[in-house]
C-alpha cells in the first residue's frame, strides 16, 4: 500500500483541489454511482497533442499527488481510479463545488 498521509489539513485539501484536473476527476468520483456501467470520463475538446500531454501530467503528476492524499486509489495496470480510504474528508469541498457549479466560473470545473 502507498504511503497515505494520516493527517490532512485544510491546505492539504486546497492543494488537492488547486487544479482544474484534479476538481473534474474528484467530482466525477463524487457523483459516480459504481453500480453505473458507464465508467467516468473527463472530457475536454482539444488536440491530439494536448490530450498526450494531459494524460501524462495525470499519470506523473496529479494522480500520484490525490493517492498521496488517500483521496483516490489507482490501478496503473488496469487505468482505473477509485474512491481512496480519505475521500470523505474532502467529500464536503466537492460538494459545495458540485452544488454552486453554475455559480462558479467556467473553467473551474
Amino acid at each position: 500500500m502507498e504511503n497515505i498521509r494520516q493527517t490532512l489539513s485544510f491546505d492539504d485539501m486546497v492543494d488537492a483541489l488547486a487544479d482544474v484536473q484534479r476538481r473534474k476527476l474528484l467530482v466525477a468520483l463524487l457523483e459516480h454511482n459504481p453500480q453505473d456501467d458507464t465508467p467516468v470520463v473527463i472530457a475536454d475538446s482539444e488536440s491530439d497533442a494536448d490530450a498526450v500531454e494531459r494524460l501524462v501530467t495525470m499519470q506523473h503528476v496529479h494522480l500520484p499527488k490525490l493517492v498521496d492524499y488517500g483521496f483516490i486509489e489507482w490501478n496503473e495496470e488496469t487505468h482505473e481510479v477509485t474512491k481512496g480510504p480519505k475521500f470523505d474528508e474532502i467529500r464536503p469541498l466537492l460538494e459545495l463545488l458540485d452544488d454552486h457549479e453554475d455559480e462558479l466560473p467556467a473553467d473551474w470545473l
